[in-house]
Parts: structure tokens; sequence; C-alpha cells
């Protein structure tokens, strides 16, 4: 699929990995619906990249919510042919800490983000992109997930974080399969540590630190990065049902 074909709609796409990948795809002159609770910024990311972005307020675990997006994005741009899940949030709780056992609405909240919020938005997308015409590849759509290398090499209090990511890496072939006939492709990055809202927190020095753990860059990556390669997903119709490690060779530690 060409970038300048792209309709897209991104979750989460008003900061950190899901801003730039918004911004990737209307620079290369495609269009991109941003999704995402933080209005202001979505807003102002909006305007700023004028008529080709567009923003729809919406919370990724809920369907209404969700469902009026999609709606709202197909009467904007006319159809939608790419989503891109960024949408997501983070914890750091032991199963058993000194306040005792790890509490089950916070557990519970992340899956329900990061997992579950996934699946939603891909179960309302891909039923509008079954109605696409598809192109001379055959395709209809490209649906590209973010998991996280901690689905692999989760940390010590990331047992919730990493069952949420460890859910979408799982995911990732069943739906490339059950998509398939449609023409819709699905594929998922699992980024390393990258320079993202969460890290921007941190001191210089403890985010220099944290880079150096990476073998080679020894950095933190950049968002612009993650968006790159998802344009690249977009483009190379071979990649599908795969999830690929966008990580520097990383490979987490217990803590």
């Amino acid at each position: 699929m060409n970038i300048d074909e792209v309709t897209a709609i991104v979750t989460g796409g008003a900061s950190g990995l899901g801003e730039a990948t918004v911004r990737d795809i209307v620079s290369h002159g495609g269009r991109a619906f941003i999704l995402d609770l933080e209005e202001e910024k979505a807003r102002k990311l909006a305007d700023e990249l004028g008529s080709n972005a567009a923003f729809f307020h919406a919370d990724v675990t809920d369907e209404d919510s969700v469902q009026d997006a999609v709606g709202k994005a197909c009467d904007t741009f006319g159809h939608i042919n790419v989503l891109v899940n960024c949408a997501g949030i983070a914890i750091a709780k032991k199963t058993l800490g000194k306040q005792g056992p790890h509490d089950l609405p916070s557990f519970s909240k992340v899956i329900a983000v990061n997992l579950t919020g996934t699946f939603n938005a891909i179960r309302l997308v891909s039923e509008k992109m079954a109605t696409n015409e598809p192109n001379l590849h055959g395709e209809r759509g490209v649906i590209i997930n973010t998991a996280s290398v901690a689905a692999f090499d989760g940390q010590i209090g990331q047992a919730a974080y990493s069952a949420s990511k460890g859910g979408i890496v799982g995911m990732t072939l069943p739906l490339a399969r059950d998509l398939a006939h449609l023409g819709i492709r699905v594929m998922t990055i699992a980024p390393g540590l990258f320079h993202t809202p969460l890290f921007a927190q941190l001191p210089e020095k403890a985010r220099k630190a944290l880079g150096e753990m990476t073998p080679f860059p020894s950095r933190l990556g950049q968002p612009s990065e993650y968006a790159h390669l998802v344009l690249s997903i977009i483009e190379n119709a071979m990649l599908n049902g795969e999830t690929i490690r966008l990580d520097g060779a990383i490979r987490m530690q217990p803590k």
C-alpha cells in the first residue's frame, strides 16, 4: 500500500509513538484521524497538520465511543484502510508487595486499555475495512498494533503490563488469519526503551542510563523510528501475522 493512499486511524495519536506516526503519515501524503483522550494536545496537533488530519475524543475501552469515532472518521475521509493502535497505559506493582497483594482493579484496567482496547478498535475498524475496494495487491487494510519487549522480558512489577502486551503478541497471528480472506493484514511492533512522555519525566542522567542498557544503538529509541517502521509495514504487502521487536537488541533484566 502506498503511503499517499493511506487513510489511518491512530489510537493514542496525540503524543509519543502515536503522534510521530500521525506526523509521518501526513508528511508522506496520507491522512490521519487521531483518537485520544487528551483533547487539547490532539486538537493542537490536528490544527498544525491541516486538512489531512482530524481528531475525535475516544476511549478505546468503550464500544460506543470507538464506534462513534470510526463512523466520524469514515464520514470525514470517506474510508479507513489503516489502523495503528498506540493507546496504552502502564503501572509498576509487584504481585505481592509491602502493602499486600496486587490490587485487582489496577491489573484489570491495564488489561482493559492495552489489550481489550486494542481488540475493540481492531474489530470495529476491520468491519469498515472489509467494505473497501481492494488495491492492486488485493489489500483492503493494514492493522498495526503496539506491544512491548515486556511481552517477552517482563521485569519485576510488570505482571499487568507484560500480560497485556503478551496478549497483543498472542492474538496477532490469529487476527491475521481471521482477516486474511478480506485482504486485511495484521502486524505488531514490540518497542524497547523509547523516548516517550513517560521517559521525558525522568532526569537526563536517568534517561541516559536507561539508553545505555541497549546494546546498539546505546540510547533511547526515537518515536520517529517507530513511525518509520509503521510506514515500512504499510508499504510491504508480505509483512503479515508477525511481531517485530524494535529494540536495539535489548533483553531486559529482572529489574
